[in-house]
C-alpha cells in the first residue's frame, strides 16, 4: 500500500518535514486537528484537554490493548484557524524530550488541502531514535483514518 504521508528526514539535521495531500476541503482538514471529538476518532486517543488558542494547552491519553496508559501533552504557542498551529509535543514517561511542531494547512484547490508538519527535535540522535520506531507507518495510518472519518463529515 502506498504511503500518502511523506516523511522527509535530511541526514545530520534535527528535524522532520511531513507532508500529506487530503481529498478534503481546507476547513475540514483543519477541523480534524482542532475539534476534540474528531481528534479522538482518527488518533484513537482520549482528548483530556484541547485549548485552541495562543498559549493554550493540550493533553491526550492513549490506552494500549494491555490497558497501559500513555500520555501526551504540550502548549499551543500559535493558533490561526485554517492556517497554522504551532505547539510543543511531549510524551509522558517516554525517552524522548519535548519537540516543537509547526503545522501548516493550505488549500490545494478543487476541494483538496495539504498539511505540512515541520518538527524540530532537541538533537539529531533524538530524531533518529524516533525514526527507528514505526513512526512513518503510524502517521500514515493515522492520516488515512483522518481522511476516512472526515469524509463522513463532507
Amino acid at each position: 500500500m502506498e504511503k500518502k504521508t511523506k516523511v522527509h528526514a535530511e541526514a545530520g539535521r534535527q528535524e522532520l518535514v511531513i507532508t500529506r495531500e487530503f481529498d478534503l476541503p481546507l476547513e475540514l482538514l483543519f477541523k480534524a486537528y482542532a475539534e476534540a471529538e474528531i481528534v479522538e476518532q482518527w488518533m484513537g486517543t482520549k482528548v483530556l484537554e484541547l485549548e485552541n488558542k495562543n498559549h493554550g494547552s493540550w493533553r491526550f491519553e492513549t490506552t494500549d490493548p494491555q490497558g497501559n496508559k500513555f500520555g501526551m501533552h504540550g502548549v499551543i504557542h500559535e493558533f490561526i484557524p485554517g492556517q497554522r498551529i504551532t505547539r510543543t509535543f511531549e510524551m509522558v514517561n517516554a525517552p524522548f524530550p519535548p519537540q516543537l511542531e509547526f503545522l501548516e494547512f493550505s488549500s490545494s484547490g478543487q476541494g483538496r488541502s495539504a498539511l505540512r508538519m515541520h518538527i524540530v527535535f532537541r538533537s539529531v540522535a533524538d530524531r533518529d531514535a524516533l525514526l527507528k520506531l514505526p513512526f512513518a507507518q503510524g502517521i500514515n495510518l493515522a492520516h488515512n483514518r483522518l481522511q476516512e472519518i472526515v469524509n463522513r463529515l463532507k
